[in-house]
């Protein structure tokens, strides 16, 4: 009883907390998802690699900050910050890459595979972020990004929900990863996001042809699977439950953005290649 007042307590502060910022403004949401980078990179950089090259982790982490804060940039104010100055967010990742030379141990220099891993996992989908929130003027919208969450948390739910009450000695989903879940789940998690983004296309939380609200809503179910799936194989890999302990009951802040890091990044990229938003 206590671990469920725990979790319900660490849910509620976490759902206000990033609701809230989303709702408040582009400077909340910029502090909120810089922080969730940077949360995000030390969990992975400390589940894969323990307490190892930690100067080269913490400068891949800064550098991961920097993409963020000049796309970040780029987007809430455009024409004063070009998307040309984003290019210098390269330089970062040269020095990192370079500092590998002078690694003393050959033997531990598979390592920084894990370092670049990080890279592309946490930092480039959180520096996309700002895709979603900002248009091609500048005008910021939370609502956006909080309609990319409903359809992940309602695929998340649709999917435990009937997973455990068709599931359980139904065929499974990837068992060698992550034993509980089944194909059953899914396609309850794929009913639920479609219910979602049709809901969100009538309240007008999402402002696009209906037939584009479904489609997004498969595109990011699919994606946040596999999400999903890749942190679990992480995990599995390294023999680890969470993969931090940030939020008392649920663990990690990658463990709750594990989806979002890949459906997120999907849906932004339909919505673009189909001319919705810039």
């Amino acid at each position: 009883m206590n671990n469920t007042l725990v979790r319900s307590l660490s849910g509620i502060v976490f759902l206000t907390v990033l609701i809230g910022g989303l709702l408040l403004g582009k400077w909340t949401f910029g502090i909120i998802f810089l922080f969730i980078l940077v949360v995000m990179m030390s969990e992975f950089y400390k589940m894969t690699m323990g307490g190892n090259y930690m100067r080269s982790r913490i400068l891949a982490t800064v550098a991961g900050a920097i993409s963020f804060c000049l796309i970040f940039a780029a987007s809430a104010f455009p024409g004063t910050v070009t998307h040309k100055m984003v290019a210098l967010s390269v330089l970062p990742y040269i020095l990192l890459m370079s500092t590998s030379i002078f690694t003393k141990n050959k033997e531990d220099y598979a390592l920084f595979a894990d370092i670049y891993t990080g890279i592309m996992y946490i930092a480039v989908p959180c520096s996309l972020a700002s895709l979603v929130v900002f248009d091609e003027t500048g005008v910021y919208s939370g609502i956006r990004m909080i309609s990319f969450f409903i359809i992940i948390w309602a695929s998340d739910i649709g999917a435990y929900c009937v997973g455990m009450l068709l599931g359980r000695n139904g065929k499974k989903l990837c068992p060698e990863i992550s034993p509980k879940k089944s194909w059953a789940g899914f396609w309850g998690g794929l009913a639920t996001a479609v219910i979602a983004g049709g809901v969100l296309y009538y309240v007008g939380w999402l402002d696009f042809p209906l037939i584009h609200c479904v489609i997004l809503s498969v595109l990011m179910n699919i994606a946040s699977v596999f999400g999903d799936l890749f942190e679990s194989q992480w995990k599995r890999h390294y023999g680890i439950k969470d993969s931090g302990k940030i939020m008392p009951g649920h663990g990690g802040l990658l463990d709750r953005f594990d989806s979002s890091l890949f459906a997120i990044p999907v849906g932004a990229i339909y919505l673009m290649m189909v001319s919705l938003f810039v």
